[in-house]
């Protein structure tokens, strides 16, 4: 079993920035990704970060949404992902979620392919 837990939801401005964080605690996974939904919308992957789940390689996935303003890493001694997102837009609020996996069978920002889920954390970008 894997219990994922998200940090670093809040409140700013358009233009601002904000960092989440997710701390993993269980089984070891190998790949992890953060997913955001917003009212009224499907739940979609904002970026990933694979490692060792074929058949994808290791590297970063974003969707375009977010690319050059978002950045998802990793600190596998802390157990912990991080997304730093910069030049915040209204259209990114929504309820942040991290989620993670062993197996990659749709794709590194489809939901289905994760079957472990936090509890979500918000954030709301006012113009």
């Amino acid at each position: 079993q894997v219990e994922l837990a998200e940090y670093g939801g809040d409140s700013v401005q358009g233009g601002g920035s904000l960092g989440l964080s997710c701390t993993t605690s269980g089984n070891r996974v190998n790949t992890m990704a953060w997913f955001r939904q917003s009212p009224g919308k499907g739940r979609e992957g904002v970026a990933a970060i694979v490692k060792d789940t074929r058949p994808y390689e290791n590297k970063p996935y974003y969707a375009d949404s977010v690319k050059g303003r978002f950045t998802i890493s990793r600190d596998d001694s802390k157990n912990t992902m991080y997304l730093q997102m910069n030049d915040l837009r209204p259209e990114d609020t929504a309820m942040y979620y991290c989620a993670a996996t062993n197996y990659l069978i749709w794709g590194p920002l489809d939901r289905r392919s994760y079957e472990y889920w936090g509890q979500g954390t918000q954030v709301t970008v006012s113009s």
